[in-house]
């Protein structure tokens, strides 16, 4: 076996290949875009530094392709722990424990020039949102879009060479044909009987408004509960919304309001692996022409949870109550989508993970995300619970 550095147009290629590779006999694996993986690696990503960040690919004496692994250090989360954390991710291997080793010591080689202390992998180079975690449980499902699929033995692989269980994640499925439960129907009384209150859709609402509305309650919900949290930009909400616009349902965004003012979202959008399987990896004009054809055709019958949140004021007041009501009663008859998947939920935000739970929802997948500590000196530490 030899390993090199992605430094040549044959590398990077042989890079972004290889997964067809490894997954070409799973009917349930959904090939990301190609943009979606190779933008992760240029200036287009904020935390994409050349400097700290490298890519591998491994290959038999026969120079055919073994395995892959990305390196990087995310100069954002460097600095948020108390100990210097690297990062792996976009590992894909064969079913041989010698083949992943080797791509794990390169890796981890690389990281230690920069002065890591522990590495947390498989991760994305960038928000959780994306290509996060190891899937652990059910593989019998096509994976959400951007979110991590592998094959079963790939937990083999990392558990065997020393890395540990840093949290474990959770995706949660729920039938829209399920009423709301009675704890959510008593707070949505509760709560409505102040009059203050009032819940809409996206539906009229310009972009710059859901940006707006959604950067508020953002940076209220999230900014009293994890440290060194940093307040999103006006200006970075605004793209982000944008760029959900060729995807985005208003019918599925959720917003509540108090007296005039944003306090709460519930922001879903369909599940769009359900068009891609039938587009492919590159959304060039013909995959564009194919993504509108799939999309007016074939209308995804699941949508995706991705975030939910109350404003901090407002937590603990059965807001959340509401949006579940509100939205059993006002939309999902008004939807063609049958159900709902919640995108991940790690195990350190108990608080979450008991609201979903009452919605009699179901464990769709289970990840974990794990670390793996070069200082023998620092113990191992799992993550904290916030919240």
């Amino acid at each position: 076996m030899h390993i090199h550095e992605v430094d040549a147009p044959a590398l990077e290629k042989a890079f972004y290949e290889l997964p067809k590779k490894i997954y070409h006999k799973d009917k349930n694996w959904i090939q990301p875009l190609d943009n979606e993986v190779k933008n992760t690696f240029t200036e287009k990503n904020k935390a994409y530094k050349a400097e700290w960040c490298k890519r591998y690919v491994l290959f038999d004496d026969n120079n055919q392709p073994l395995g892959r692994i990305a390196a990087f250090l995310n100069q954002k989360t460097y600095k948020a722990e108390k100990i210097k954390v690297g990062g792996i991710g976009f590992f894909e291997c064969i079913d041989n424990q010698e083949a992943a080793n080797v791509l794990f010591d390169t890796a981890i080689d690389f990281l230690k020039k920069l002065g890591v202390q522990a590495v947390d992998g498989p991760i994305n180079l960038g928000e959780r949102d994306k290509f996060w975690g190891c899937v652990v449980e059910n593989f019998t499902a096509i994976p959400s879009y951007n979110q991590g699929y592998n094959l079963p033995y790939y937990q083999k692989l990392i558990e065997n060479y020393g890395f540990q269980n840093y949290f474990e994640q959770f995706v949660f499925h729920r039938s829209l044909d399920v009423p709301a439960q009675e704890i959510f129907v008593r707070k949505y009384n509760l709560a409505m009987r102040s009059g203050k209150l009032e819940v809409k859709t996206a539906e009229g609402m310009s972009i710059k408004e859901i940006a707006s509305y959604f950067v508020t309650i953002y940076n209220s919900a999230w900014g009293g509960s994890f440290k060194n949290f940093k307040a999103m930009k006006p200006e970075v909400a605004l793209k982000l919304i944008k760029s959900m616009k060729p995807i985005m349902d208003k019918k599925i965004i959720v917003f509540v309001f108090n007296e005039g003012k944003p306090i709460a979202f519930y922001i879903n959008i369909p599940e769009l692996n359900e068009i891609f399987r039938h587009v492919g990896s590159k959304l060039n004009l013909i995959g564009k022409l194919k993504f509108m054809y799939y999309k007016m055709t074939k209308k995804p019958k699941i949508m995706i949870g991705l975030i939910f949140g109350v404003v901090k004021e407002f937590q603990g007041q059965g807001i959340e109550g509401v949006m579940v009501k509100w939205f059993s009663d006002h939309v999902k008859h008004r939807v063609s989508y049958e159900e709902t998947t919640l995108n991940w939920i790690g195990d350190f935000n108990p608080k979450m993970l008991k609201i979903v739970e009452r919605l009699d929802t179901n464990v769709h997948r289970k990840l974990i995300t794990y670390r793996y500590m070069i200082d023998e000196n620092i113990p191992f530490e799992r993550h904290p619970v916030v919240g």
